[in-house]
């Protein structure tokens, strides 16, 4: 079964998605204070998120729990990516950071749904 986090972890978890989506919001104001606030936002996300271990052996479950940690990886770079946009270096100098966001949302949408049906699944076997 999935590790549950605990009261102040889960908070954290939601804090950083909360932070999440408003670094992408300021965005439209302040590139700069964006790239903050979404990156503490993703770093408090991710790392709950890494919190959350699956301690069971179902195959299934397993390459969920890796799309949604490629999800934060791509989270991080979103990051990176929007760094390069604000400091003008690198092969990102435009909005390519929307494309590692896109990717994450999806990802950790669809095992957001999937995750808890194939739980449930693996229970009832």
């Amino acid at each position: 079964m999935v590790r549950e986090l605990t009261f102040l972890e889960n908070l954290l978890f939601r804090v950083g998605a909360v932070l999440m989506l408003l670094g992408v919001a300021v965005h439209i104001f302040s590139a700069e204070i964006s790239l903050y606030i979404y990156g503490i936002g993703a770093m408090l996300f991710c790392l709950m998120q890494l919190r959350a271990v699956y301690e069971g052996n179902d195959l299934n479950v397993i390459r969920l729990r890796r799309q949604q940690l490629f999800a934060c990886l791509m989270f991080i770079g979103t990051v990176m990516c929007m760094s390069m946009q604000v400091y003008q270096y690198g092969f990102a100098r435009r909005n390519e950071w929307v494309v590692a966001l896109a990717i994450g949302c999806v990802l950790e949408l669809y095992t957001a749904w999937r995750i808890p049906s194939a739980l449930q699944k693996a229970k009832k076997s």
